[in-house]
């Protein structure tokens, strides 16, 4: 009964999703005008080897939400976050490189007078209504979501909980105990909030799963079967249950869909990503010491897809370089504020209707290595991958021959680089040194 239900929501989902470029198309210049609503989701450790759609990883879980999004929508294949979760939401707030804002490790504090996207949407787009609900994950402070322009906060201060079933809900500045389950916790608050609203509104909904403690969901959520709760079972094989996680939260994302009235739907621009790549623990395919929390691909390449209001692309895949920053401009020039540029952020709204409208040469990530106390960083372009370790060590790599990143190019038996990889390196080194200064 379970799978039926899952199919029928599919179903409705990619019908109301298959029907809307029809009516992009034949509709009138008001209709076009319309300001869209915004929905940003946020997976929480979700890399591409855990997503559908992407080569990477071998076992995928079953997400017929996220399936429909990407046949009706447009899959960027290089998008890259920040390692950790903090700064990848950091870098979304504010459009800024980690360190600009200091703001380069999980849990590292977000100052207040960092200039927001929902400063900007006030200032310059004040039709719109907005909130953040789940993880914020940028300060204890329970006021900070709402001091940064956020026009209401419900969910998660901190990186994680120690249970799904049992954690603390900060809203409207106060904390309490809950014991719903936090994925469907996050969705009845979002389903409450855009249920009330009467205006264009954006709605950053940051779920923390699948991020760890690895555990079983609902049983009516997802379709690993039934697999037992034990720690020890837990411990000693992660992976369905991480993907069982996904499988809730690709459940939860089908109902808050389904909760929209079809003209709400097809007014929705969604916008799916993962902050950071898989963890060591479940990984698949990448080395598990190039996984979350590394600048290496399994790392920082992870999944976005969007779908919805002016999206005229459909089962679309797109190979243009996004920076985790560049959400913050597109969601600001999708917003009508004619804001497309701004900090370290791009907007890539262009690429929602066309293939051949990237405007970024390179991409840049970053991270603060507790053992040698310094960032380490990394910068690509269409090609070639360039790292640089805080303890003096390099690495290139010809992307477009390695994808997984082997063999390192400058570490090859002193064999020296061809004309192409050395003019690669000295162009990615050139233009690292233009970013950091």
């Amino acid at each position: 009964m379970k799978k039926i239900i899952n199919c029928i929501c599919f179903l409705s989902v990619f019908a109301f999703f298959g029907c809307s470029s029809e009516l992009e198309t034949s509709s009138s210049d008001d209709e076009e005008n319309t300001k869209p609503n915004i929905l940003l989701i946020i997976a929480d450790d979700m890399g591409l080897d855990s997503s559908l759609g992407y080569s990477v990883g071998g076992v995928k879980p079953v997400t017929p939400q996220l399936m429909s999004l990407l046949n009706s929508g447009v899959k960027f294949n290089n998008f890259w976050s920040n390692p950790v979760c903090s700064p990848t939401r950091s870098t979304i707030l504010t459009g800024k490189y980690g360190f600009r804002t200091g703001v380069l490790s999980a849990s590292d504090n977000l100052s207040s007078s960092e200039t927001s996207i929902f400063n900007l949407l006030n200032d310059n787009a004040p039709e719109y209504s907005h909130a953040l609900i789940g993880k914020w994950h940028l300060s204890n402070n329970p006021n900070q979501p709402i001091d940064m322009g956020a026009g209401y906060f419900a969910g998660l201060l901190s990186g994680g909980v120690n249970s799904y079933y049992n954690w603390n809900l900060t809203q409207n500045g106060k904390t309490a105990k809950t014991n719903s389950y936090a994925t469907t916790k996050f969705t009845d608050l979002a389903i409450d909030w855009t249920a009330a609203q009467s205006k264009p509104w954006f709605l950053w909904l940051a779920y923390n799963a699948p991020h760890s403690p690895f555990h079983l969901p609902p049983s009516e959520l997802h379709n690993q079967g039934n697999l037992p709760e034990d720690s020890v079972s837990i411990e000693e094989n992660p992976l369905p249950y991480y993907l069982a996680m996904i499988e809730a939260m690709d459940s939860e994302i089908g109902r808050l869909l389904n909760s929209f009235s079809k003209e709400t739907l097809d007014n929705t621009t969604i916008i799916f990503i993962g902050d950071n790549g898989t963890p060591n623990e479940v990984v698949q395919t990448y080395n598990n010491k190039r996984a979350k929390g590394s600048i290496y691909q399994g790392g920082i390449n992870v999944p976005l897809i969007v779908s919805g209001k002016n999206v005229y692309r459909t089962d679309s895949s797109e190979d243009a370089l996004i920076n985790g920053t560049d959400l913050f401009a597109t969601i600001l020039d999708l917003a009508g504020t004619g804001i497309f540029e701004k900090n370290d952020s791009k907007s890539f709204k262009s690429l929602l209707s066309s293939s051949d409208s990237s405007q970024r040469k390179f991409v840049y990530s970053e991270k603060y290595n507790s053992k040698s106390l310094g960032l380490d960083y990394t910068i690509r372009n269409k090609t070639h991958k360039y790292l640089y370790f805080n303890d003096g060590s390099e690495a290139l790599y010809d992307l477009s021959d390695n994808p997984l990143e082997s063999p390192n190019l400058l570490n090859l038996n002193q064999i020296p680089l061809s004309e192409v990889d050395s003019d690669a390196k000295n162009e990615l080194v050139l233009q690292l040194s233009v970013i950091r200064n």
